[in-house]
């Protein structure tokens, strides 16, 4: 039995089936939820000796601990090889701690993905567009870490909507090392504003570094949480003369009002963002468009 196996959580079984194919073949969980909580799982093929793939993020704790369960119930079951697809690593802002007596959560997490017991061929983890390039380091033990980029899809929404000459811009000098690498891969202008911070919690724009007067701006972030800083730094462009803009993003988390907070705010014709985040295609509409991330993944398994 050659074909390969694709498991997911719940939340990722869309991107499992966007990737099947010849060779491919739908993995089947059963799932019982219990009233007090609790969530039973059970393996619905046999796995012994086949390779595997599971499509899972750790978007929230619970998802995290589906996709740990899920995984090595996979390997408890005999997998020859297993292979995780995460395309969104949650708490990956809390890469370092900045303050004594901070925990530094993505580390805990890669920690505890990196106990998930080895199949005979070892497991792999794919990642995507991650905040900070360090944590895939942060796995350790039998599991192999890679981290993959989205760059084909933002170059070519930015492109869609920037033409030939327009500013790629970020949010913050903390993104300007991935913008520029985006601007030059387009030949065009890369911008960042400048920041003040006002207490722990509130930052002050201050400037742009680019002339954007009269002409398209493209703001890319690897993601959108409540959308403060991308509208904050897009008022910040269109002071500075920005004719329209677009937001592009990978991960779209987008709690309860923040994309109507961004729509609101009358800055953007429109937001493009990836399916990297469940939430994206729960909220999906003329105004946030969203490209699927299926042929990042796609040649490496």
């Amino acid at each position: 039995m050659s074909d390969l196996l694709l498991f997911s959580t719940d939340a990722y079984a869309p991107l499992r089936d966007a990737l099947l194919g010849e060779g491919r073949v739908r993995g089947t969980l059963a799932r019982t939820d219990f009233p007090d909580g609790e969530r039973m799982f059970r393996i619905a093929e046999d796995v012994e000796e086949r390779e595997v793939v599971l499509f899972g993020g750790t978007t929230d704790d619970a998802a995290t601990l589906e996709l740990y369960d899920v995984a090595s119930g996979l390997v408890a079951g005999g997998a020859r090889k297993l292979t995780l697809v995460v395309p969104y690593f949650g708490y990956s802002t809390m890469e370092r701690a900045t303050r004594p007596g901070e925990i530094v959560t993505a580390k805990i997490r890669a920690r505890l993905l990196s106990s998930i017991p080895p199949a005979s061929y070892g497991n792999r983890l794919l990642l995507l567009d991650l905040h900070s390039e360090g944590i895939p380091h942060y796995f350790e033990g039998e599991i192999t870490a890679a981290h993959l980029y989205a760059k084909d899809i933002v170059r070519r929404a930015a492109r869609e909507f920037g033409g030939e000459d327009f500013v790629m811009a970020c949010t913050d000098a903390g993104r300007a090392k991935w913008v520029e690498s985006l601007a030059n891969d387009l030949g065009v202008t890369a911008a960042f504003v400048f920041k003040r911070r006002m207490s722990g919690s509130a930052t002050e724009v201050m400037a742009a570094s680019a002339r954007v007067e009269g002409r398209a701006v493209v703001i890319y972030d690897d993601m959108i949480r409540t959308g403060g800083s991308l509208v904050q730094a897009a008022q910040a462009y269109r002071d500075a003369g920005a004719e329209r803009m677009i937001a592009i993003a990978t991960h779209a988390l987008l709690p309860e009002g923040a994309l109507e907070k961004i729509e609101r705010s009358g800055l953007f014709e429109y937001v493009v963002v990836t399916d990297s985040h469940p939430r994206a295609r729960q909220l999906e509409s003329e105004f946030l468009r969203v490209e699927s991330i299926a042929p990042v993944f796609d040649p490496h398994f």
